[in-house]
């Protein structure tokens, strides 16, 4: 007598592309949905009208009057005729910020990237 050998069910071969494809479509339509309702709740609070970065946005008075009201630093201006009297300005200020470099006990401690050392 032979044994019959057991025969199995032929299976089907998985389609990795079909799944693969089927991850794609419902990542781009999560990452849709929830750029689409951030969106929205941005443009419903009204903190679209806050955002600065927009071009044709100005500061409000109260920020430019304490722009204005800050001690201005010194600018060099890198175009235009040198005399005496500019570059004796230049080097006044220049000396003050190493009179300010000097007078730091520790330059490597953390001391000098401090908010106010760094007016801030």
């Amino acid at each position: 007598m032979t044994k019959a050998k057991p025969t199995t069910p032929p299976t089907e071969a998985p389609k990795p592309n079909r799944n693969l494809l089927l991850l794609g479509i419902i990542s781009i339509g999560i990452a849709t949905l929830t750029t689409a309702v951030s969106i929205f709740i941005y443009h419903k609070t009204g903190d679209i009208y806050l955002d600065r970065s927009r071009p044709g946005f100005l500061p409000d008075e109260d920020e430019t009057k304490a722009d204005q009201e800050k001690a201005k630093d010194f600018n060099f201006s890198s175009s235009g005729s040198i005399d005496p009297e500019i570059l004796q300005e230049y080097l006044d200020n220049y000396q003050s910020q190493l009179d300010a470099l000097d007078k730091l006990e520790k330059p490597f401690s953390s001391t000098p990237l401090s908010d106010a050392s760094l007016g801030i």
